[in-house]
C-alpha cells in the first residue's frame, strides 16, 4: 500500500463512513469526511445532500486524493518530509487545503531567524517552488528529525488556535470543538 492510501485510511478512519446531517456542522452533510460543498469541487457540479448520502468510499478516496494530496501540491511536500506533509493533508482535511499552505508558509517565515536560514516565502496559499525550497532549507538547518518535530508541532498550534477562533466567532462550532482538538491536534 502505498503512502497517499495509508494517509487516506487514516482519514477515513478519523471521519467515519456514516452519513451526517447536523444542521450545527458548517460544513454541512458530510460522509467519509467528504462534505457536499468538496464534493460538488470533485465533480464539477452542484451537488445534493442526496448524492453525499449515496458517495462510495471508492469516490471519497478520489476525492481525498485529488482536492487534499494532489490539487494542493501536498504530495510534494509528502516527498519532502512524510509528518509534514501527513499533517498538512490532515489539516486541509478539516480547514481547507489554502489554510494548511498558509499556516505552512506562515510557520517557515516564523522559524528562519530573520532570513538567516532561507528567504522569507510569500503566504499566498499556494504550496509552490518556494514554499518547497524552503521547507528543505528549514530541515537542512534544524535537522529532519528536530525539524520536522518542531514544524509539525508549529502546525498544530496554528491548527488549535483556529478551532477555538471558529467556537469565538461562531457558538455552534463549541459542539464540535472538543472533538477537532482531540483527534486533530496532536
Amino acid at each position: 500500500m502505498d503512502q497517499i492510501e495509508r494517509i487516506i485510511d487514516g482519514l477515513i478512519a478519523v471521519e467515519g463512513s456514516a452519513f451526517t446531517d447536523d444542521p450545527d456542522d458548517s460544513g454541512g452533510p458530510t460522509k467519509y469526511g467528504v462534505t457536499a460543498r468538496a464534493l460538488g469541487r470533485f465533480r464539477g457540479t452542484h451537488v445534493t445532500k442526496f448524492d453525499v448520502q449515496a458517495l462510495t468510499e471508492p469516490e471519497a478516496r478520489e476525492v481525498y486524493r485529488y482536492l487534499y494530496v494532489r490539487e494542493p501540491g501536498f504530495d510534494f511536500i509528502l516527498k519532502i518530509n512524510e509528518a509534514v506533509g501527513v499533517e498538512l493533508v490532515d489539516t486541509g482535511v478539516n480547514c481547507g487545503p489554502a489554510i494548511a499552505a498558509e499556516f505552512l508558509q506562515r510557520c517557515l517565515n516564523a522559524l528562519n531567524r530573520r532570513e538567516r536560514d532561507y528567504p522569507d516565502i510569500e503566504v499566498d496559499r499556494d504550496v509552490g517552488p518556494a514554499t518547497e525550497r524552503a521547507l528543505r532549507a528549514y530541515l537542512a538547518k534544524r535537522g529532519d528529525d528536530e525539524g520536522e518535530a518542531v514544524l509539525v508541532r508549529a502546525l498544530n498550534c496554528l491548527q488549535g488556535a483556529r478551532y477555538i477562533a471558529l467556537a469565538e466567532g461562531r457558538p455552534k462550532d463549541e459542539a464540535f470543538v472538543f472533538g477537532w482538538l482531540r483527534e486533530r491536534v496532536a
